[in-house]
């Protein structure tokens, strides 16, 4: 945005109001030139973005334009934005209702209740706000409907002989049934969303009622199941032309963090900062068109969880990753374990933590029956951000990792599932990453990581194969923070197992990287078989240590070219390859 006050603006950390960032001067990224192109895209649109990208404060940004009962203010709020200079017809033109479903709470026996509670005390506030537009006593008509349902359809009956235009805004519309369908199961979803349930009944009378609707939550699934009773929004997710309307570009990051390095408040190179972000909280795109056409998108509280610490702290965040993002994870977790079919679920994470990516269609709605077919839970997990658009093949869609926030989240649930196998011992293998890290002490972190392969094998068979071992080691390897860990990457004409690339922003100190190769044999090999892969292995690290990339990416730390070959679930021997030899 740009600030042409004197006064400096606060950081909106976890501030969700855009009239409270207005009235107490907080920064804001102004996203208000995206107004123009909702009106133009339909009067009823749905729209889902994963957590923490903004939602919320698009939507009280919007609820704040078009209410008709701040059209006083609306040069305090909006004559600095875009917007401001660019108005449409339509600002402060309705009476607006604002329902938030992710405040519906209470055990499963109160739900219709406290649904219907909630909705009520909005509904009433709105007739409230509004009764200078209808007639005296208007509101305490309203209040005298005793169901939800009634409040709504008395009020949109009473709009339309009033001629007052109303607007409805739902934020998080998918919370609340996503919550049931997470701690209550399949049963209780589908009685709220099919046949006569109390869920489904609301949104029947949406669209009779008000003239424009704007529904954004985390993912589609609660629509597809109300879709006949409110089946007429356009669903505008994909669209290229709202690829970045939420979340933040790289130019919004540098705008901002430029702002606070003016005002004296951040210290040190802005660039570099994020460089640093860019691995942790970039990467997301969500319209195919916009692959090579628009900048990946940063998670908003990421950014801020960065620059706050920065601010406060002088330096980054000892841990990159938010700890309010592992509520995220703990949610879709219980999507993973929702049913007897989580064995199926789970190959899919597993696939895409080993490999970093996954070829499928996108669906934009499909019902939670149908969570469990294959193409439905990848998409869910893009929908919670878990997954991003990082290429296609044909007509379908490459869908990957988005940064290592993410991959952290992923390898977090391999650990937690090696786990429960059997128990790690962290400290060891804290300890010998600082061996590895530092003085190149590399042969007790990798005998360390092996040992703990061999005895979680004992107590329970796993996947033969080299695939297993390569998700084994990528969830241990990503135990440390020293290193940001990368399996698979292509390196001269071929695809290393493992690039241990210090993190040299964040720890300086790390004075060795690694490329390690993994070989397997099966347990009928011979000899020849044995030879011929340690050769190939050491031909594969020698030619790998002489990518540019990995020279510079390596700058200022000792590479070392390890190479580790085992049979079942047994290391037989490892050795470090000399670049020379």
């Amino acid at each position: 945005m740009m600030n042409t006050d004197q006064q400096p603006r606060q950081l909106p950390l976890g501030i969700a109001d855009f009239e409270r960032i207005c009235r107490q001067h907080y920064y804001y990224v102004d996203k208000t030139m995206y107004i123009p192109k909702l009106e133009f895209a339909s009067s009823y649109l749905f729209f889902v973005r994963p957590r923490r990208f903004g939602k919320s404060l698009m939507l009280s940004m919007l609820r704040a334009y078009y209410d008709i009962n701040l059209a006083d203010k609306f040069q305090d709020y909006f004559g600095h934005l875009w917007i401001g200079q660019h108005p449409t017809p339509l600002h402060n033109s309705y009476a607006v209702l604002y329902l938030d479903f992710s405040q519906v709470t209470g055990g499963i026996e109160e739900l219709r209740d406290s649904f219907d509670s909630y909705c009520g005390i909005r509904v009433n506030s709105f007739a409230q706000r509004y009764e200078h537009l209808f007639y005296p006593g208007f509101a305490a008509d309203v209040k005298g409907e005793n169901w939800a349902t009634k409040k709504l359809n008395f009020i949109g009956s009473m709009a339309q002989d009033y001629g007052v235009p109303l607007y409805l805004i739902i934020d998080e519309y998918d919370n609340f049934t996503n919550t049931v369908l997470n701690q209550h199961g399949e049963d209780v979803y589908t009685s709220l969303t099919h046949g006569e349930g109390f869920y489904r009944d609301i949104f029947k009378i949406f669209k009779p009622n008000f003239e424009r609707v704007l529904m954004l939550g985390v993912s589609p699934v609660t629509m597809d199941d109300l879709t006949s009773g409110y089946n007429i929004a356009t669903n505008i997710t994909a669209s290229p032309e709202f690829n970045q309307m939420l979340g933040l570009s790289e130019d919004d990051v540098r705008e901002m963090f430029l702002y606070y390095q003016g005002l004296g408040w951040l210290r040190g190179d802005v660039e570099a900062m994020i460089s640093e972000m860019k691995p942790w909280y970039d990467g997301y795109c969500f319209a195919e068109d916009c692959l090579t056409t628009e900048s990946k998108m940063f998670n908003t509280d990421m950014v801020l969880y960065y620059l706050g610490t920065q601010i406060r702290e002088g330096h980054s965040p000892k841990d990159m990753l938010n700890p309010n993002a592992r509520t995220d994870y703990q949610k879709m977790k219980k999507l993973i374990q929702l049913d007897k079919l989580e064995t199926r679920r789970k190959s899919i994470i597993y696939q895409i933590a080993e490999e970093g990516s996954i070829m499928s269609n996108l669906v934009h709605y499909f019902p939670a029956s149908e969570m469990i077919k294959q193409e439905n839970f990848i998409s869910l997990l893009y929908y919670y951000g878990m997954l991003t658009i990082v290429g296609n093949d044909g007509n379908k869609l490459r869908l990957g990792i988005p940064n290592n926030n993410v991959r952290k989240q992923y390898y977090g649930y391999l650990m937690e599932e090696y786990d429960r196998i059997y128990c790690t011992d962290r400290f060891a293998i804290d300890s010998a990453y600082d061996g590895a890290a530092l003085h190149g002490q590399w042969q007790p972190l990798m005998q360390a990581i092996a040992d703990e392969y061999e005895k979680t094998c004992a107590v329970r068979s796993l996947i033969e194969g080299e695939r297993n071992i390569q998700g084994f080691f990528t969830a241990y390897l990503n135990l440390s923070t020293y290193y940001l860990i990368a399996p698979e990457v292509e390196l001269s004409h071929g695809y290393c197992d493992f690039f241990l690339m210090p993190d040299h922003l964040r720890y300086p100190m790390v004075a060795h990287a690694y490329i390690v190769e993994l070989k397997y044999l099966k347990q009928g090999d011979g000899e020849a078989v044995r030879s011929e892969q340690w050769a190939q292995a050491h031909d594969q690290l020698r030619r790998y240590a002489q990518d540019e990339k990995v020279r510079l990416l390596c700058d200022g730390s000792q590479l070392h070219l390890v190479v580790m070959q085992f049979r079942g679930d047994h290391l037989e021997r490892m050795e470090e390859v000399k670049n020379n030899e």
